[in-house]
């Protein structure tokens, strides 16, 4: 296996580096530097089962190189942030983990990771990754997929990507087909699934300070483009083209039945409308407000344990090994999610519909990774249901929305 150099350490030095550390942590346990595994020689890395065969070969050239061991402990996905942060404190947590982005404010609040050094490397990866995974200027995480929405055209149906949202609209209409667009609701409605609309008025929940980081004080989405995007979004359900009746499976079924030439949605849908024999293409989202239509960016990538004993084996192991283009590679041809890493990302643009939903990723933005993000969910979807079911007035309830948020966060 193919490793980058730029911070490759040889077996003697790891264990010489894993000596002091050892020797720092027992004279400053009390200040986090207790170790999440009794024998230092050995990784412990928690990760899901699709990832745990890719990572099984880049942990053995990891020890054959450094002497290190590296246990792989399969969890489920959905319950790793959690068990992350309530083992951890107690010492019986891993040494890495797998984890989502917007993980972070809520891992970092708790105390449960420390910062990751890519040093040259940081350059190598897709701005945007790097971004996600850094919180209050440091970076805590080794980036290896990307993944956003996108849109799916039938291209039997519509033959050309549509530039702004009426060419959509006007297109699907000519189609003849029983909607002229398609992106789920649901009965809570789907703010994921609306952002790149909602952006494209101008109005992202937070601002963003002068690093691209999330300001958890500034609470842009009650702004005037929050407010004509309420309004349109009202005008849509009116028209009926949104319905909350237009859940994800709903949505999807419609499209592999043929029933819109577009379809709002991720990478994950396009094996099926694949097997259903649609000819798709992935295009940009188009703009409903003016601005570019930005979707949010999910990023996964490794966080390294705050309680590790060895953290410049668990650094050397995330740099040089998850972050070779080899393993971003594997990583990409099992999951399916374009890789963070620019040369991985550009091999696996080969595929156009990873191109397609490459390109749009390169202008979202990533899903915000602060605490404070967690309050606004409880409001957000709710309100656009009730927005798009015409249950109020769209600027009213909006800006209840918003008042609702900004209270929950104080």
């Amino acid at each position: 296996m193919r490793v980058k150099k730029t911070v490759l350490l040889t077996a003697g030095a790891l264990a010489v580096a894993a000596s002091l550390a050892l020797a720092g942590c027992s004279a400053g346990a009390e200040s986090g530097g207790s170790t999440t595994d009794a024998d230092s020689s050995t990784l412990t890395v928690w990760v899901d089962a699709d990832r745990a065969a890719v990572l099984k070969d880049a942990a053995a050239a990891f020890t054959k190189e450094s002497g290190v061991k590296v246990k792989l402990v399969q969890k489920d996905f959905a319950k790793i942030q959690e068990e992350f942060i309530a083992q951890v404190p107690t010492g019986k947590g891993p040494d890495i983990t797998i984890a989502a982005h917007d993980w972070l404010g809520n891992f970092v609040s708790n105390g449960v990771v420390q910062p990751v050094e890519l040093g040259d490397t940081a350059a190598d990866y897709q701005q945007v990754a790097v971004t996600a995974m850094s919180y209050e200027g440091k970076t805590y995480g080794v980036p290896y997929s990307i993944e956003n929405i996108a849109l799916l055209r039938n291209t039997a149906l519509a033959p050309t990507a549509p530039a702004t949202f009426d060419d959509m609209v006007a297109a699907g209409t000519a189609a003849g087909t029983e909607f002229p667009y398609l992106v789920q609701i649901g009965p809570e409605a789907d703010p994921y699934h609306l952002y790149p609309f909602q952006t494209s008025f101008g109005a992202p929940v937070f601002g963003t300070n002068a690093d691209g980081s999330y300001n958890p004080d500034d609470l842009t989405v009650g702004n005037a483009g929050g407010e004509a995007f309420a309004t349109w979004l009202a005008a849509e359900g009116a028209a009926g083209r949104m319905s909350v009746n237009l859940t994800g499976d709903i949505a999807k079924e419609k499209f592999y039945a043929g029933a819109s030439p577009f379809l709002l949605t991720g990478p994950w849908n396009v094996p099926d409308a694949q097997a259903a024999g649609i000819d798709v293409s992935v295009d940009p989202i188009p703009s409903a407000g003016g601005q570019v239509a930005q979707p949010f960016v999910g990023v996964q990538g490794f966080m390294v344990s705050a309680k590790t004993k060895n953290a410049i084996a668990a650094n050397e192991f995330l740099v040089n090994y998850i972050g070779s283009e080899e393993v971003q590679t594997a990583l990409y041809d099992v999951g399916g999610r374009p890789p963070a890493l620019t040369a991985a990302f550009e091999a696996a643009s080969s595929d156009p519909i990873t191109a397609g939903f490459g390109a749009v990723g390169a202008t979202a933005v990533p899903m915000p990774n602060i605490p404070q993000m967690g309050k606004v969910w409880q409001f957000w979807g709710v309100t656009e249901a009730a927005i798009v079911s015409n249950e109020g007035d769209p600027v009213e309830l909006w800006q209840k929305m918003t008042a609702d948020i900004a209270a929950a966060i104080q």
